[in-house]
C-alpha cells in the first residue's frame, strides 16, 4: 500500500528529479518488506501432522486401562495409557505407535 501511494504521488504530484527519487526509494522500501516477511516466514518449520501432536494436551473420552478413546483438536483417537487415566481426565500425549497415541495423565 505504502509503496503504491508513493508510486502515485510521484507521477501525479512531484517534479522530474524529485518523482525518481520516490519511486527507487518505494522499490526499496518495497523490496525490504519482501525479504523481511520471507525471512519471518522460515524462522519455524511448520508443523503438521502427528508430529504436531505430540507434547498436546487431551481429554479421555472413554476409560483408558490401557487402551480406550481420547478427544485432541476435535477429533477422536485410540489411546493407550499404561498408568490409567478415566473419561474426562487430561492426559498428554508422549508419542505414536501405528494409529495409536501413547499418552500419560497430566499431573
Amino acid at each position: 500500500m505504502l509503496v503504491a501511494g508513493a508510486i502515485l504521488l510521484a507521477i501525479l504530484v512531484l517534479d522530474a528529479p524529485w518523482s525518481i527519487v520516490v519511486i527507487v526509494l518505494a522499490a526499496a522500501a518495497d523490496a525490504a518488506e519482501t525479504l523481511v516477511l520471507i525471512r519471518l516466514s522460515k524462522r519455524r518449520r511448520a508443523r503438521v501432522g502427528v508430529e504436531a501432536l505430540i507434547g498436546a494436551r487431551a481429554e479421555v473420552v472413554s476409560a483408558c486401562r490401557p487402551e480406550g478413546q481420547v478427544k485432541i483438536v476435535g477429533e477422536l483417537w485410540r489411546a493407550r495409557c499404561p498408568a490409567g487415566a478415566d473419561p474426562g481426565q487430561a492426559v498428554r500425549v508422549l508419542g505414536l505407535d501405528g494409529l495409536t497415541l501413547l499418552v500419560e495423565p497430566e499431573v
